[in-house]
């Protein structure tokens, strides 16, 4: 199920960075051939990134508008996931939970023509789960709607591959492997202690919370605070690369300064360029982990950028960095220890230690204290 998963994806990713539609038809012919159900999955992707780049502003999605007309909390991990906390809402609703995710997915499916899928459980990882479940493929009879009732947490996840859960890489798969351990099941069996001995403590408490569904982390959804975006326009057009990158990383260093400022992480970043024409276009991309370092951010921004000017190279009259998705600032201090499937995309210890040393420092001394040596005239 995982490698399904990531197969979607992968195929999507390269899809957004077609400019023509004729581009992403063909290319989708050719990936997807007779399987039909997968290339409507892809487009539906495609078709909320469109929604989103057409709007000018780097701001909430119509998807999170629609869900707040029914939860209280919602949080968007992505630009097609969003988690939901309907706490609360049993006695306005009266009804099941399956019935109400019903009535969600019907009025999304009524307001964009878009296909979705709702999990429910009592913690986002028995969610995210039971979404992939609730997913209409062939051979199953899923019906887009998939709740964990409280209490069946233990017997849904020993369900699962260890693939299956997310943040278990495949270093962490091999690890688990040589120990014979390949199902949920499989570590079920052992305490603590044990699981300590072979893995460390951090990793062990981690991976026995996993596997019975115990996640604490809550909904945030963090009232107005839905980006924190920076632009520059230039008094002059700017063609060079260089010169483009430089401008994004001081954008960069301010965005990611005001993101530590108010104690969040992030996990969307979002480029967008204006050329001289006035044409608007952005690029995003959703990490597997939440970040505040100005390095980590500044690698996946650039990697934009250079999307960006790869699909059209004109000069171009404006730049910006919008960073979204934002979640507490200790959420950013999880779990750096699995691996990635971009390293250097992998926040460490050190990156926010010199992050925040570098806070406390431009605090006392000023912002322009100490920067970035390419920032400095």
């Amino acid at each position: 199920m995982a490698d399904g998963i990531q197969h979607e994806k992968t195929i999507f990713h390269a899809a957004r960075a077609l400019v023509s539609a004729e581009e992403r038809a063909v290319y989708l012919a050719q990936v997807c051939g007779t399987d039909q159900p997968l290339r409507a999955r892809v487009e539906a992707l495609l078709k909320v990134y469109e929604m989103e780049q057409s709007r000018d502003g780097l701001g909430p999605s119509a998807g999170s508008a629609l869900f707040e007309q029914f939860a209280p909390a919602v949080e968007g991990a992505s630009i097609d996931e969003w988690y939901m906390d309907l706490g609360g809402t049993e006695g306005l609703y009266k009804e099941p939970l399956a019935d109400t995710a019903r009535r969600m997915r019907d009025a999304v499916r009524d307001a964009t023509s878009l296909p979705i899928s709702i999990g429910g459980g009592t913690s986002k990882l028995v969610a995210k789960l039971a979404v992939e479940r609730a997913k209409p493929k062939p051979g199953t009879n899923a019906t887009g709607v998939y709740v964990v009732e409280p209490g069946d947490e233990g017997r849904f996840l020993e369900t699962f591959d260890l693939a299956d859960i997310p943040l278990v890489g495949p270093r962490f798969q091999e690890r688990l492997a040589r120990l014979g351990m390949r199902r949920v099941p499989d570590v079920l069996q052992y305490d603590l202690p044990t699981l300590t001995q072979w893995l460390g403590a951090r990793e062990a408490e981690w991976l026995y919370r996993r596997v019975r569904g115990l996640d604490a982390s809550e909904v945030e959804s963090h009232g107005d605070a839905k980006s924190i975006s920076r632009d520059e326009t230039f008094p002059a057009d700017i063609n060079d690369d260089s010169s483009l990158a430089r401008e994004l990383l001081a954008l960069v260093t301010r965005a990611t300064a005001d993101l530590r400022g108010d104690d969040l992480s992030t996990r969307t970043v979002t480029v967008k360029l204006r050329d001289h024409d006035f044409k608007t276009r952005q690029a995003s991309r959703t990490l597997d982990m939440p970040v505040m370092s100005d390095r980590v951010v500044f690698a996946t921004a650039r990697g934009l950028l250079a999307r960006l000017r790869r699909a059209r190279r004109v000069p171009a009259r404006l730049v910006g960095v919008s960073l979204s998705s934002l979640g507490t600032d200790a959420a950013a201090d999880q779990l750096t220890l699995f691996e990635r499937d971009d390293n250097h995309l992998a926040e460490t210890d050190r990156d926010r230690t010199l992050a925040r040393t570098v806070d406390r420092v431009r605090e006392k001394f000023g912002a322009r204290s100490i920067m970035p040596a390419s920032l400095l005239d």
